[in-house]
């Protein structure tokens, strides 16, 4: 990841989210929250897509806009974390590799895209279950979501991922995408319904579909499948105590919700913009409170 920009707790930062249907978003509170308790004038906008009757074509142009504006950086969400990638003059390795970004930084006239989602996770998981084994992982999901999550999970030593989606082209896309730059890992694909014997060898299993998220009820995985040898991990936040999550905490199994990822991210872009390191925990006791 690129670095941040340094430190200067006398700026007045403008960030903001550009999106669709976002008006209901936590994330403005978590950054002004901690900017808040750093001492920091931090001003959080939300750019939704709807309310302004854009269409998510006008991505980059609203990234070149909020750059002209004095913006410092902006958060970016669905629709838009492909289509923003015209408007910005530089790509981090990572959202190179990943081809989404979800965080772009002004500075020196230039705007950069980075993504924050993987490390997100990542970091999460690290502080959700400090003892988890990632040796062998079982991933269901090759969406967005999905890449940032399997990104993260190679790029800190996973040998053996593997990815299933209901659509198995798109897990082979994923598998084929990232197989290159981890050489040392394996990646294999299997059909969401044939996971049994995968799941029976996994140190841990990640659902990083929509499946069981406020609207999309249902369970990602056969929950006859889970077994407490298992770490089980959710990307979803709105609930927080997924099916999955519920399922596999029954089973005596260590678990890990979406809501630390979601701070994870959270945290990281708040350091690109300011250049000051976020309180993790002090950002999920934000989010908790907030989610009830």
């Amino acid at each position: 990841m690129f670095r941040p920009r340094e430190a200067d707790i006398n700026h007045r930062f403008v960030v903001g989210l550009l999106g669709s249907g976002i008006g209901g978003s936590l994330t403005p509170g978590l950054h002004e929250a901690e900017a808040d308790r750093l001492g920091l004038a931090y001003t959080y906008r939300v750019i939704d897509l709807d309310a302004i009757g854009q269409p998510a074509e006008r991505s980059a142009a609203l990234v070149r806009y909020a750059a002209d504006l004095g913006f410092d950086g902006l958060n970016v969400t669905h629709p838009s974390k492909q289509l923003v990638q015209d408007g910005l003059d530089e790509l981090s390795p990572e959202a190179r590799i990943l081809g989404a970004v979800n965080t772009i930084t002004f500075h020196d006239r230039k705007a950069v895209g980075h993504n924050t989602d993987h490390t997100g996770f990542i970091s999460g998981l690290k502080a959700g279950l400090p003892s988890a084994a990632t040796d062998s992982v079982v991933q269901i999901g090759a969406g967005g979501a999905g890449a940032a999550v399997a990104f993260g999970l190679l790029s800190t030593g996973t040998r053996h991922l593997v990815i299933a989606d209901i659509e198995p082209a798109r897990a082979e896309a994923l598998a084929a995408r990232l197989a290159p730059h981890f050489p040392d890992s394996r990646l294999s694909v299997t059909r969401a319904d044939a996971l049994a014997g995968s799941i029976r060898e996994a140190d841990g299993l990640v659902n990083s579909t929509p499946i069981g998220m406020t609207g999309h009820p249902g369970m990602p995985v056969d929950p006859d499948l889970i077994h407490s040898g298992l770490w089980v991990a959710d990307v979803i936040y709105r609930p927080l105590e997924t099916g999955l999550i519920k399922a596999a905490r029954g089973k005596g199994c260590a678990v890990l919700d979406g809501g630390r990822m979601v701070v994870g991210q959270a945290a990281a872009a708040f350091e690109l913009f300011t250049g000051i390191p976020a309180d993790a925990e002090r950002m999920l006791a934000t989010f908790r409170k907030a989610v009830g």
